[in-house]
């Protein structure tokens, strides 16, 4: 398969496919890449392609590239782990429970005190469009990527509403870790819960300016799409076994 795949700019392409292989374990931490000349053949692209994708990388802090030693994956601790693009990439498989376990503490951290902020601070303007969100999650369904894009927006909605900048700068990490756990959980699971009803308690709670009660809805929202991101991943597991234990089987046939 070449990088170019989709209309998007091979460099974009490529950089998804090493940096997926990368998180998800295939490339493992003190791996050495192979050279630009032999990625250049592997996925049919140009030496410049190739440089543009590592840079890609390192600036997520997933390589390091030294002269003579070539490219080498970097440990797990240098990895920027809330660029919202590697965010995506670790939910290209199942990813590692320990990841998520630390992906939702950071948003149990994080949403609840948000939400709090914002049922004091919000203007009728904010309240406004987080209605507009909760109605296209509802009218399109978190199956669908415009409902997704909804869910994303009345997330991100909630942090600017805080009118802190530092949470603010938090809200492409947030709004990447609700889109992908929400696509995932979709993609894995046949019957997945519906969150609507909770959406709704936090969308009032903030309309009444009731800053306890929006900080509760927010937690019991973020332990739910904890709790159904983990079966989904347990779903998602015990496929791959399955299909790695028949594959083996055929083979041995």
């Amino acid at each position: 398969m070449t990088a170019g795949k989709r209309g998007r700019p091979a460099h974009i392409s490529l950089a998804q496919q090493l940096g997926v292989s990368i998180v998800t374990g295939s490339q493992e931490p003190g791996t050495v890449l192979p050279g630009e000349v032999e990625l250049a053949e592997k996925f049919g692209v140009s030496r410049s392609v190739i440089r543009e994708s590592l840079r890609m990388l390192s600036a997520k802090g997933l390589v390091e590239s030294k002269p003579k030693a070539g490219t080498k994956v970097r440990d797990r601790h240098s990895w920027n782990m809330l660029d919202p693009e590697l965010l995506g990439w670790m939910f290209e498989g199942a990813p590692p429970l320990p990841f998520v376990h630390s992906l939702f503490q950071l948003r149990m951290i994080v949403e609840p005190s948000a939400a709090e902020l914002a049922a004091l601070g919000r203007s009728a303007r904010q309240l406004s469009r987080m209605g507009h969100a909760l109605e296209e999650m509802a009218k399109h369904g978190l199956s669908n990527e415009m409902g997704r894009a909804a869910d994303e927006r009345f997330h991100t909605l909630i942090l600017e509403a805080t009118s802190n900048e530092l949470l603010i700068s938090l809200s492409a990490s947030i709004s990447a870790a609700v889109r992908w756990t929400t696509f995932f959980k979709y993609r894995a699971m046949k019957q997945p819960h519906d969150p609507m009803p909770q959406h709704q308690a936090l969308f009032e709670a903030i309309a009444n300016s009731d800053a306890a009660a929006a900080r509760e809805a927010t937690a019991v929202l973020v332990r739910q799409a904890q709790i159904d991101t983990e079966v989904a991943i347990e779903e998602e597991t015990r496929r791959a076994a399955a299909a790695a234990k028949g594959n083996g089987h055929s083979t041995r046939s």
